[in-house]
C-alpha cells in the first residue's frame, strides 16, 4: 500500500463488470477462444486486477505489449498463455522465454535472435508471427510474407504456434477496407498452407471485429476496449450487455458564484451568459482529463450533467453549476 491520499477525486474500477465483459465477448464469439488485451496498465484499469477479473470471466490468454508487463503477470501467479504483441530489444530474450512469455515476431533481426537464444538453452521456442495486412506499424511486410513463413518453417528451434494480424478500421463498419484487408490475411493464411508452415492458432478480431465481423473470429478474439466495457463506435456493442468498468469521481475544491460576463480560466474562453455557480474539480489534463474538454465535455454533480467550462487546466477544472 502506498502513502495516504489526501486529494479527493479518484477512479473507480468494477472488476465485476470486466468479467461480466469478457463472459459476453466469448458468448458471441462463436466457439473461438478469448485473449483479453491487459496492456497499458490494464488500459488504466490496473493490469494485475484485470488480467484476474477478465481470467474469471472466461478469457483463455492475455496479451501485453511489453515483455515488463507479462513477468509483472508471471509474477502475480498468472500461468495462462500471455503473448506478447510487439518485439523487444533481443537484449529482453531471456527474460521473455525465463516468464514463459510467448514472442510475436515479424522482422528477421529479432527470428535470428531469438532462434540463437533457443539453440543455446536447447529447446525450440513458439511463436507467433504478425502479417502486416495494411496498419503498415508493425507485421512483416507483404512482400517478405514467403520469406519470412519459409525461414520460420524451416528453423528447428522456433515453432510457429500463431498467426495473426491488426485491423485498421474495423471500428468503421461500413468502411471498405475491412474487406480488403481480410482478404490479405486470408491470401497470407493460405500461402502458410502452401509452404507448410500452418499455425496451430489464427487471431485477426480486435473488439470491433469480436463484436461485429464474426467471419474474422478465427481461433482466437483478442479484444482490448471492449473488455473494459467501452465500445470502439458509437453503437457497436448494443444489446451486449457491456459495462464500463471505470467510474471516474472527485468531490468539488470550490463553489463560487459568478456574475454575468466573467470569464474563466487559461485564455478566459468562456463567459458567463448570467449569474451563475461554478465549481472547481481537483483534476486536470496530468491526470488525464484532455484540453480537448474545455467547453465541451460534461460531468454528472448530483445526478444532473453540467459542462465543463473554459480551459482544463494541469489538475483543476471548473463546471458551469447553474442555480445549483
Amino acid at each position: 500500500m502506498g502513502p495516504p491520499r489526501h486529494r479527493p477525486t479518484w477512479a473507480e474500477i468494477d472488476l465485476n463488470a470486466i468479467a461480466g465483459n469478457v463472459a459476453a465477448l466469448r458468448a458471441g464469439a462463436g466457439g473461438a477462444d478469448l485473449m483479453a488485451v491487459v496492456k497499458a496498465d490494464g488500459y488504466g484499469h490496473g493490469m494485475i486486477p484485470a488480467a484476474q477479473a477478465a481470467l474469471a470471466g472466461g478469457a483463455d490468454w492475455l496479451a501485453v505489449a511489453l515483455v515488463e508487463e507479462g513477468e509483472a503477470l508471471r509474477a502475480a501467479g498468472i500461468t495462462v498463455p500471455v503473448l506478447v504483441m510487439t518485439e523487444p530489444p533481443s537484449t529482453a530474450i531471456a527474460a521473455m522465454i525465463d516468464a514463459d512469455l510467448t514472442p510475436t515476431v515479424y522482422s528477421g533481426a529479432f527470428v535470428d535472435a531469438l532462434a540463437g537464444y533457443a539453440r543455446d538453452i536447447g529447446r525450440p521456442v513458439s511463436v507467433h508471427c504478425k502479417l502486416d495486412t495494411g496498419m503498415r506499424r508493425v507485421g512483416v511486410p507483404d512482400a517478405e510474407w514467403e520469406s519470412a513463413l519459409t525461414r520460420l518453417r524451416d528453423e528447428p528451434a522456433l515453432r510457429l504456434a500463431g498467426l495473426w494480424s491488426h485491423f485498421a478500421v474495423a471500428d468503421e463498419p461500413d468502411h471498405p477496407f475491412i474487406a480488403e484487408q481480410h482478404e490479405r490475411f486470408a491470401r497470407g493464411l493460405a500461402l502458410a498452407g502452401e509452404l507448410g508452415a500452418t499455425p496451430d492458432v489464427v487471431h485477426l478480431a480486435n473488439s470491433a471485429a469480436t463484436l461485429s465481423l464474426p467471419d474474422t473470429h478465427y481461433d482466437v478474439v483478442r479484444p482490448g476496449l471492449s473488455v473494459y466495457g467501452l465500445e470502439p463506435a458509437p453503437g457497436l456493442a448494443a444489446g451486449r450487455g457491456l459495462r464500463p468498468a471505470m467510474r471516474w469521481c472527485s468531490r468539488l475544491g470550490l463553489v463560487k458564484r459568478l456574475a454575468a460576463g466573467e470569464a474563466v480560466s487559461y485564455g478566459l474562453r468562456w463567459r458567463a451568459p448570467h449569474e451563475t455557480t461554478t465549481g472547481t474539480v481537483p483534476a486536470g489534463y496530468a491526470d488525464g482529463v484532455t484540453r480537448a474538454l474545455s467547453n465541451t465535455g460534461e460531468v454528472v454533480c448530483r445526478g444532473q450533467r453540467v459542462p465543463i467550462v473554459g480551459t482544463v487546466c494541469m489538475d483543476q477544472f471548473i463546471v458551469d453549476l447553474g442555480e445549483a
